[in-house]
């Protein structure tokens, strides 16, 4: 991965991505998983300060907290972290997918590096900070094993903020939650996301604001640069077979 010069436009297009925007109706938690609770997520912010209490709160940003915050950032910078790297290893059945047509989204996996946008946060109530975020990106736990199964899991990194390092919190994949999928291969990852929607919006969303808002940052990631032509590829042939909606 490197930055951005001079590259093409992206295959894939908002006008492309209109065409099956849409949003399903939400068929709430499965049988194996229960709504978190206040009590779940205030355990989970005195776990993490309990583990570090910084002094300036930064979050690293590798997905849609780029471009959908759930903060107002003091400051913000191009960072990478290392033994980490994006996947679309998270199955959805919600948010962005269905039981009928799953779909997929991205945690951070071991291995790698992933370059994404370090945020510094304002001062003010870490805890209560720390709680909105978490309930931003969380929102359900394993019915019986509890938060040790959650897939979307925070924890601190390390991220290299120019010169600097900082402590960040960042959200990973946890290889025991009750959705983590691994790595698929890539025509399978856009063959989904061309597909699935659910009471959030579409993956092809997704991955058209995540490669978008990278590129404006600078950050060519070469696999999602891969899987945006891919999808378009997939919606090219979805639109010749009529299944998507004409434009309003």
């Amino acid at each position: 991965m490197s930055a951005a010069r001079s590259r093409p436009p992206l295959h894939l297009t908002a006008e492309m991505v209109a065409l099956v925007e849409r949003i399903e109706p939400d068929q709430g938690p499965t049988a194996e998983m229960a709504v978190m609770t206040d009590a779940d997520f205030a355990a989970m912010a005195d776990r993490l300060l309990a583990q570090h209490k910084p002094r300036e709160f930064w979050v690293f940003a590798y997905g849609s907290l780029i471009w959908k915050p759930a903060f107002a950032a003091a400051e913000h910078h191009r960072a990478t972290v290392y033994g980490w790297h994006r996947s679309f290893c998270m199955e959805l059945v919600r948010f962005r997918g269905t039981r009928e047509q799953p779909g997929l989204m991205m945690a951070l996996d071991r291995g790698g590096c992933c370059h994404g946008i370090a945020y510094r946060l304002p001062k003010g109530d870490l805890k209560q900070q720390l709680d909105t975020l978490l309930r931003r990106e969380m929102s359900t736990k394993h019915h019986q094993a509890g938060l040790n199964r959650v897939t979307n899991y925070p924890r601190w990194l390390t991220v290299d903020v120019g010169r600097r390092k900082r402590r960040a919190i960042a959200f990973t994949a946890n290889r025991r939650g009750m959705t983590y999928i691994g790595k698929l291969p890539a025509k399978t990852v856009a063959r989904r996301l061309a597909r699935a929607a659910g009471h959030v919006g579409s993956g092809a969303y997704y991955l058209f604001q995540t490669v978008a808002k990278l590129e404006e940052h600078g950050i060519h990631d070469t696999a999602l640069w891969h899987l945006q032509k891919l999808v378009a590829d997939e919606l090219c042939e979805l639109q010749e077979k009529g299944w998507m909606r004409e434009p309003d």
